[in-house]
């Protein structure tokens, strides 16, 4: 209602997935507040404006442009003057370690990858998670938020990223501090649980995981770790397409860990140089539910993690 009022009830209804007679008691809760009013349909007042914008971070937000975002647009048309600006960042970040999996994705995927934190509205007033960047997400998100607000005192958005490279944690940092993004940086190798204060504090969380099972389950397991105990954050997990069976397995263990699927988009991702991929990815976003939870026990986890550990160790047998 703050970016369309007046709004019918059943435009709402069908916006929000909810039934009609829900919304009409809804609508009837918050007019006793004095946040709405029937007027040509549903329309937000002053109050309501208000409480958006202290209450929920929007003060200060560019609205035509958040509402431009949120529809089809062409991202040179918006990012136009910052294109060269962001292809630079892009070029000069760290080289990949493939020990690691490390695979660059190209900027328009970063940027697109960013964008959708506007589509699940994830981005305003929020604590989002990077974990494992070298795909600099939490770059793309920071230079969205500036985008949106002119002035960056009024953004209440923060970007955490945890990495075990310290290279590009410098590197993120680096351009944090060049162009003002709200990015915090944490060293940490996810084979050793999350530090406290990052546990149950976060909205939604960014992984493109090892190319394991394996390095799935542990990524989004320290994911689920970070998040806030409700129904319905997202998560926005990069993978490699895989074959029937193997993909398969990977949904029955997002199944597994009370995860639902919201979306899967082949070809979503392009990379550089990555040539056993055949340098695309498709995204998966998953949404959590009352049964999610974490799928690995214990502090610590010792298992093979990345794609050469299980490649030398298939002789063994080992499950990766």
């Amino acid at each position: 209602m703050y970016f369309e009022s007046p709004i019918s009830s059943k435009e709402l209804a069908r916006k929000l997935y909810l039934p009609v007679p829900l919304i009409t008691a809804m609508k009837k809760e918050f007019i006793k507040v004095g946040i709405v009013e029937q007027y040509k349909g549903i329309s937000i007042t002053p109050k309501g404006e208000q409480y958006v914008e202290d209450q929920l971070g929007y003060k200060g937000l560019n609205k035509g442009l958040y509402q431009k975002l949120t529809k089809a647009c062409r991202m040179k048309d918006v990012f136009n003057d910052e294109i060269k600006t962001i292809k630079n960042i892009f070029d000069a970040r760290p080289s990949v370690d493939f020990t690691v999996d490390q695979a660059h994705c190209d900027y328009i995927t970063s940027m697109r990858r960013a964008m959708l934190s506007l589509k699940y509205k994830t981005l305003i007033n929020k604590k989002i998670l990077c974990i494992g960047d070298d795909d600099l997400v939490s770059v793309s998100l920071g230079l969205l938020i500036n985008k949106l607000y002119d002035n960056s005192q009024d953004n209440k958005t923060e970007i955490h990223v945890v990495d075990i490279d310290s290279r590009y944690l410098e590197y993120i940092d680096k351009i944090a501090r060049d162009f003002n993004l709200p990015i915090i940086c944490h060293n940490r190798d996810l084979r050793q649980k999350l530090h406290d204060e990052l546990i149950e504090e976060f909205d939604c969380f960014y992984t493109d995981p090892p190319y394991t099972m394996n390095g799935m389950r542990l990524f989004l397991s320290r994911g689920v770790d970070a998040l806030k105990r409700r129904k319905g954050l997202p998560i926005f997990l990069s993978f490699a397409h895989r074959s029937y069976d193997a993909s398969y397995k990977i949904l029955t263990k997002i199944n597994q860990m009370g995860l639902s699927v919201d979306r899967i988009v082949p070809k979503f991702n392009s990379y550089e140089g990555a040539s056993i991929l055949g340098n695309i990815g498709q995204l998966m976003v998953l949404n959590t539910t009352s049964y999610t939870k974490s799928d690995i026990k214990g502090d610590n986890y010792t298992e093979y993690l990345y794609t050469k550990q299980c490649k030398k160790n298939r002789k063994e047998k080992v499950r990766c």
